[in-house]
């Protein structure tokens, strides 16, 4: 998980989404949209998997980033606190009280009436961990990524795109980040109806994913 705060604030996201849920009333509070939940490891291609499925299914999903939905960072009484390799008490990226669950949930609420969508997905570290999202889901994935490549990912990320020293990562993730995940990421995988390899083509795992979803989707274009 970056350090870097997200450029969107949860207070933000869910404005966003519950003024599309005003503009497009769907047939009724009570309805109820088909949810799937996308965990994993960092770098392990959760998102990448919920991109393409929203891609994949044109205008049928509401995608939803729990990256969206992390406490303030500047908040010193919000969320889990630790001390980053650099000596400075920061945002624990890496632990689920530091995502505004309730925030969260409610955009999940928001987009499920607001009739624009034929299923909701959420992808995030703790899709399959907070219960506000996971008990909610109707379908749960869990992106199983070997450590190795998934710290590889990470860093070529924090080169190629953040433009970021390395280094603070590699020692933030032996100082607290492989002990998190351990602790809070990949005992959901039990609770996953689906496991993917991480590894595999793009294609290959939105064809696993069609065959979990089955008929809740139209068919492809």
């Amino acid at each position: 998980m970056t350090t870097t705060p997200h450029a969107r604030t949860a207070a933000h996201v869910l404005d966003q989404v519950l003024d599309q849920a005003k503009a497009h009333p769907g047939p009724g509070t009570g309805g109820h949209l088909p949810v799937l939940a996308i965990a994993g490891g960092t770098a392990s291609g959760k998102s990448t998997l919920a991109k393409a499925l929203a891609l994949h299914r044109p205008g049928t999903v509401a995608l939803i980033h729990l990256d969206d939905f992390y406490v303030p960072a500047h908040d010193p009484h919000r969320g889990a606190r630790t001390v980053s390799a650099t000596g400075a008490e920061t945002l624990d990226w890496n632990h689920p009280r530091s995502i505004d669950q309730d925030a969260a949930a409610a955009a999940l609420q928001a987009a499920a009436t607001s009739g624009q969508h034929r299923m909701a997905v959420v992808e995030g570290l703790f899709a399959l961990s907070l219960p506000k999202i996971a008990d909610h889901a109707t379908w749960r994935i869990y992106v199983h990524t070997p450590d190795d490549i998934r710290l590889a990912r990470k860093l070529m990320r924090k080169i190629e795109v953040q433009h970021q020293d390395p280094l603070v990562s590699l020692r933030n993730y032996l100082l607290s980040g492989r002990d998190r995940h351990a602790e809070h990421v990949a005992p959901s995988r039990h609770r996953a109806d689906l496991v993917l390899d991480g590894t595999m083509p793009t294609a290959d795992l939105l064809n696993a994913v069609d065959h979990l979803v089955g008929a809740h989707l139209p068919p492809t274009p």
